[in-house]
């Protein structure tokens, strides 16, 4: 297993720059996702790792081997795609072998491997079957197994799951982590699932327009979000306009357009916000963070919609100038109703400050 460093790349096609200055290192063995929207870059940076494109500028390294320009087969990469790529008139065996038969391996050699790692991928009875045999998940777990085969030092995987529905997308999700964590691959996986992404990773990459936004642990993207969008993009989010008003050694007291103050821990103010008086400043705060009854920043509103899922409840809250999505766990006790006024609070600790 390799690591991976991008220094200073940069794509374009024609006048539009799809990547722009991005500088990034993967260890060797991680869990990496490239997370974003349709269009922010990620699957185009996922190609240029690959070699299916070359930089514009800036250079790509596995370890120290410079692979800026070296052709896709030279670079010891497995890659497993949206579409799986699976040829229908070969058997299960005889898919996961294709790469090892381009390479000339000896046939009991590429035996041992394909019996080995159809093992792994919880394949074992599934040798002589055709791939038209197989359900979307086992595809899945094909076209994994015939990336791994051939012992890559860099796993690329771009939106493997997105033609599942959602149990099998579940499954699967884990047996991906399952396999990567047993093999110690460095893996480098492409998705605009943020659930996905947060289960899956050791590390995460929010990228829009072509920008890293924020390079973190799945608890450090969730919980300390650098600006709004990563906040928004990255699960459920609340976020409220505001102004400062005080800003001491371990406080900070904003008030919102409708008159309302709320207080925060000064630890929670993200690294890119500012801090002058009167400047406007964004809370966010996560709909399970917010809690019933009194209690520091309490406030009422009115309920506008309720959402029961089994596992919690979800309501929307109309306050003044603003809605909060509130998400309480479900402890047995009756669902509020639409137009009732419930009483709110949001503990000090739980609000997290946000620039522009």
């Amino acid at each position: 297993m390799k690591g991976v460093h991008l220094k200073q790349v940069t794509k374009s096609f024609g006048n539009v720059q799809a990547i722009k200055d991005l500088n990034l290192s993967i260890k060797p063995g991680e869990f990496f996702t490239f997370l974003g929207p349709s269009g922010c870059g990620k699957t185009t940076t996922l190609r240029m790792i690959a070699g299916f494109y070359y930089p514009t500028t800036g250079h790509i390294y596995f370890d120290e081997q410079n692979v800026t320009t070296l052709q896709p087969n030279k670079r010891n990469i497995g890659m497993v795609f949206q579409n799986y790529a699976l040829f229908p008139h070969m058997t299960v065996d005889e898919n996961i072998a294709f790469g090892l038969k381009v390479r000339k391996m000896p046939k009991k050699e590429i035996e041992t491997k394909v019996n080995r790692i159809r093992e792994i991928v919880h394949l074992g009875e599934y040798g002589h079957r055709k791939i038209n045999e197989l359900s979307g998940g086992q595809q899945q777990r094909v076209a994994l197994a015939r990336a791994l085969v051939i012992e890559p030092d860099i796993l690329l995987l771009d939106e493997p799951l997105s033609n599942l529905d959602a149990k099998l997308r579940e499954e699967t999700r884990f047996e991906i982590k399952r396999i990567q964590s047993e093999l110690g691959v460095t893996t480098i996986y492409v998705t605009h699932d943020q659930t996905e992404a947060m289960a899956m990773s050791d590390r995460i990459m929010v990228m829009e327009n072509g920008e890293v936004k924020q390079i973190g642990t799945p608890q450090e993207i969730y919980n300390r979000p650098v600006n709004r969008f990563v906040s928004n993009f990255i699960g459920e989010s609340n976020t409220i306009e505001a102004k400062i008003e005080t800003v001491s050694a371990d406080d900070i007291t904003v008030q919102t357009k409708d008159g309302m103050r709320l207080r925060g821990k000064k630890q929670n103010v993200s690294p890119l916000a500012q801090l002058d008086r009167e400047q406007t400043i964004y809370v966010s705060v996560r709909p399970e963070l917010i809690q019933y009854g009194p209690g520091e920043n309490e406030m009422v509103g009115t309920i506008s919609f309720v959402e029961f899922t089994g596992l919690s409840a979800h309501y929307l809250v109309k306050m003044q100038n603003f809605t909060l999505k509130v998400m309480i766990l479900n402890d047995g006790s009756p669902l509020k109703k639409v137009g009732e006024q419930i009483m709110l609070n949001i503990p000090s600790e739980n609000l997290y400050f946000l620039g522009e």
